[in-house]
């Protein structure tokens, strides 16, 4: 089995950005963590110190301040060659000035917003084929943070409330981008509670893995199936491949599932996990030997 020699690099939204213009103050455990954080990652992960790095707007309501919180945020820490490429549609996707630039970047990172808008605007594009090809043969980054992470799986959620995600039908799925067919990422996950949705669309396709990414925190996928976690928060990772008994195929829509022996890790920066032999490879503690 050949492995793409591309990363992928999804997180929960929030990410710090040395602002708070998104989603309000985030009380962080480590407040050195911009110095130290996601987006300076995700540079460095390219491996070039002038990286090209090519921020997509497309899921974004508000393309135009979004694009320019990035572009602040990477300057900020070193990296000032930055593009903002603002699809808006599919017509704007065929655009073969964009098709160059994402030929020619080292990462390109997706933007929260509506995910439903990526797939709508991408699918079946060159744009998403040249991703798809230069992830499998290049080293070359992926990222996306909220929609753009929700997106990136071959299986997707779009819609659910969590008030009634426990309820069958109240979730929604559709396909994504497809960089990776084995997992089912969502977003914000601790912030809006969003644990009986990822369980209601993992008991619905028992062979994916759910990835639930909590805010400013995320993971980083290389060869395929090996993930580390980044970041300040937790990443919470659900299994069904176990599951022994599950009522969701059964039951009408509307009333509330039933699934037995899913398995859950709860695992944080440093932390690694292996999500072809579904393995959890945590992180080793030092310990503290009193003289």
């Amino acid at each position: 089995m050949s492995h793409p020699k591309g990363k992928l690099i999804a997180i929960g939204g929030a990410e710090d950005k040395g602002t708070d213009l998104e989603l309000g103050v985030i009380h962080r455990s480590n407040l050195n963590f911009f110095e130290l954080g996601i987006l300076k990652r995700i540079a460095a992960e390219s491996g070039a110190t002038d990286a090209r790095i090519e921020v997509i707007t497309t899921a974004s309501s508000s393309p135009k301040e979004v694009g320019g919180n990035y572009k602040n945020a990477f300057e900020k820490i070193g990296y000032s060659n930055v593009g903002h490429i603002s699809i808006r549609n599919r017509d704007e996707a065929t655009d073969t000035d964009f098709i160059q630039r994402v030929k020619k970047a080292n990462v390109v990172m997706f933007s929260g917003g509506n995910q439903y808008r990526l797939t709508s605007t991408f699918g079946g594009t060159e744009i998403l084929q040249i991703l798809h090809d230069r992830y499998l043969k290049d080293e070359f980054v992926i990222a996306g943070t909220s929609a753009g992470a929700m997106g990136m799986s071959n299986t997707m959620i779009y819609e659910g409330n969590s008030g009634r995600s426990h309820l069958k039908g109240e979730v929604k799925i559709t396909t994504g981008l497809g960089f990776n067919k084995d997992v089912i990422f969502d977003s914000h996950f601790d912030k809006r509670g969003r644990f009986a949705r990822l369980v209601q669309a993992i008991g619905a396709n028992p062979s994916c893995l759910g990835i639930g990414l909590g805010e400013d925190t995320g993971v980083i996928i290389t060869e395929g199936t090996n993930m580390e976690i980044i970041g300040s928060g937790m990443v919470t990772i659900i299994d069904g491949h176990h599951i022994r008994h599950s009522n969701i195929a059964d039951i009408p829509e509307g009333n509330p599932i039933s699934i037995e022996n899913l398995i859950v890790h709860f695992l944080t920066s440093g932390d690694r996990f292996n999500t072809y032999h579904r393995k959890v490879e945590a992180k080793q503690v030092e310990e503290q030997v009193e003289d």
